[in-house]
C-alpha cells in the first residue's frame, strides 16, 4: 500500500492566527478547501477547518468579523509521518474523528492530507469499478 507522501498535498495554506474567522472562511470557499494551518509569527500554533468555524463560531452565534481563527482551531495539529501508510491515515482519522491530518517528515510538517485525498486515492484502486446508472 502507498504511503502518505504520494496521496498529501504539499502547499501548505495558512492563515494568521489573528484574522477573523470571516476571513478564514471566504479563504476557504474561494480556495476550494477544508482547512487552513494557523501561523503565528513563522510557527504553524493550530489548524481551522470548516467543522470548526460552523461548531465553534457559528453555531455560538459569534460575530464571524470580530472572532479571530486563533479562538476556535484545533491545537496542536494532529499528524502523520509521511512514510505511513494511506491505510494508517484512514485509521487514524476514524479513531481521532479528523477529516484532516498533518503531513511530517522528521517531525517538519510538510503537507496535508485530507479525508477527501483519502477517498480519491481509495476510489481510484478499488476494483471493480463502480459505475453509476
Amino acid at each position: 500500500m502507498p504511503n502518505v507522501a504520494r496521496v498529501m498535498r504539499k502547499e501548505l495554506k495558512k492563515i494568521a492566527h489573528d484574522a477573523s474567522v470571516r476571513d478564514a472562511a471566504k479563504r476557504m470557499r474561494d480556495e476550494h478547501i477544508g482547512s487552513l494551518f494557523v501561523e503565528r509569527g513563522n510557527k504553524l500554533v493550530g489548524i481551522v477547518t470548516e467543522t470548526d468555524v460552523v461548531r465553534r463560531a457559528v453555531a455560538e452565534g459569534t460575530d464571524l468579523a470580530k472572532v479571530t481563527v486563533q479562538s476556535i482551531m484545533t491545537t496542536p495539529i494532529a499528524t502523520i509521518e509521511s512514510i505511513r501508510t494511506v491505510q494508517d491515515a484512514h485509521d487514524m482519522m476514524g479513531d481521532l474523528g479528523l477529516r484532516h491530518l498533518g503531513v511530517t517528515e522528521a517531525g517538519k510538517l510538510v503537507g496535508l492530507v485530507s479525508v477527501r485525498d483519502l477517498l480519491v486515492y481509495f476510489k481510484r484502486v478499488s476494483e471493480p469499478k463502480i459505475t453509476q446508472d
